[in-house]
Protein backbone atom coordinates (compact mmCIF):
# COMPACT_ATOMS: atom_id res chain seq x y z
CA UNK A 1 0.00 0.00 0.00
CA UNK A 2 1.06 3.08 -1.22
CA UNK A 3 1.36 6.54 1.51
CA UNK A 4 2.03 9.66 0.14
CA UNK A 5 5.03 11.51 0.86
CA UNK A 6 6.01 15.29 0.82
CA UNK A 7 9.88 16.34 -0.43
CA UNK A 8 10.69 20.44 -0.70
CA UNK A 9 12.08 21.19 -3.78
CA UNK A 10 13.81 24.36 -4.89
CA UNK A 11 12.13 26.15 -7.89
CA UNK A 12 15.41 25.06 -10.30
CA UNK A 13 15.11 21.45 -9.31
CA UNK A 14 11.41 20.99 -9.69
CA UNK A 15 11.68 22.66 -12.61
CA UNK A 16 14.02 20.85 -13.88
CA UNK A 17 11.60 17.67 -12.83
CA UNK A 18 8.51 19.03 -14.84
CA UNK A 19 10.46 19.65 -17.84
CA UNK A 20 11.84 15.90 -18.07
CA UNK A 21 8.88 14.87 -17.05
CA UNK A 22 7.14 16.79 -20.10
CA UNK A 23 10.21 15.16 -22.35
CA UNK A 24 8.96 11.60 -21.28
CA UNK A 25 5.49 12.08 -21.10
CA UNK A 26 5.15 11.23 -17.94
CA UNK A 27 4.13 12.70 -14.31
CA UNK A 28 6.43 14.48 -12.12
CA UNK A 29 5.28 12.30 -9.81
CA UNK A 30 6.62 9.44 -11.47
CA UNK A 31 10.19 11.19 -12.35
CA UNK A 32 10.31 11.49 -8.58
CA UNK A 33 8.96 7.96 -7.83
CA UNK A 34 11.62 6.37 -10.68
CA UNK A 35 14.76 8.38 -9.72
CA UNK A 36 14.28 7.50 -5.97
CA UNK A 37 13.51 4.17 -6.63
CA UNK A 38 16.71 3.69 -8.53
CA UNK A 39 18.68 5.29 -5.70
CA UNK A 40 17.34 3.45 -2.97
CA UNK A 41 18.02 0.00 -5.17
CA UNK A 42 22.20 1.21 -6.72
CA UNK A 43 22.50 2.43 -2.72
CA UNK A 44 21.27 -1.06 -1.86
CA UNK A 45 23.83 -2.92 -4.00
CA UNK A 46 26.49 -0.54 -2.96
CA UNK A 47 25.69 -1.80 0.58
CA UNK A 48 25.68 -5.27 -0.15
CA UNK A 49 29.00 -5.31 -1.82
CA UNK A 50 30.66 -3.25 1.19
CA UNK A 51 29.11 -6.04 3.19
CA UNK A 52 30.74 -8.73 1.04
CA UNK A 53 33.71 -7.09 0.80
CA UNK A 54 34.17 -6.97 4.59
CA UNK A 55 33.12 -10.43 5.26
CA UNK A 56 35.86 -11.91 2.31
CA UNK A 57 37.97 -9.50 3.85
CA UNK A 58 37.71 -11.09 7.58
CA UNK A 59 37.58 -14.42 5.37
CA UNK A 60 40.74 -13.70 4.30
CA UNK A 61 42.79 -12.73 7.80
CA UNK A 62 41.31 -15.81 9.30
CA UNK A 63 42.21 -18.14 6.85
CA UNK A 64 44.63 -16.69 4.35
CA UNK A 65 42.83 -18.03 1.57
CA UNK A 66 43.92 -16.19 -1.51
CA UNK A 67 44.24 -16.41 -6.00
CA UNK A 68 46.13 -14.05 -7.21
CA UNK A 69 45.41 -10.98 -9.49
CA UNK A 70 46.96 -13.07 -12.18
CA UNK A 71 45.01 -16.05 -11.35
CA UNK A 72 42.15 -14.45 -11.78
CA UNK A 73 43.41 -12.73 -14.79
CA UNK A 74 44.07 -15.40 -17.18
CA UNK A 75 41.15 -16.81 -15.74
CA UNK A 76 38.91 -14.01 -16.59
CA UNK A 77 40.49 -13.65 -19.90
CA UNK A 78 39.92 -17.40 -20.85
CA UNK A 79 36.40 -16.69 -20.64
CA UNK A 80 34.23 -17.37 -23.83
CA UNK A 81 37.21 -18.84 -25.78
CA UNK A 82 37.52 -22.71 -26.83
CA UNK A 83 39.90 -23.26 -24.09
CA UNK A 84 37.93 -21.68 -21.16
CA UNK A 85 39.71 -22.09 -17.47
CA UNK A 86 38.02 -23.14 -14.40
CA UNK A 87 37.72 -20.47 -11.65
CA UNK A 88 41.59 -20.51 -9.76
CA UNK A 89 41.95 -22.97 -6.95
CA UNK A 90 42.50 -20.73 -3.52
CA UNK A 91 45.81 -21.49 -1.59
CA UNK A 92 47.72 -19.65 0.95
Amino acid sequence: MAAPTSIELDDTLKGRVRHLAEIRRRTPHWIMREAIMQYVEREEKREALRRDTLDAWEDFQATGLHATAEEVETWLASWGSENELPSPECHE
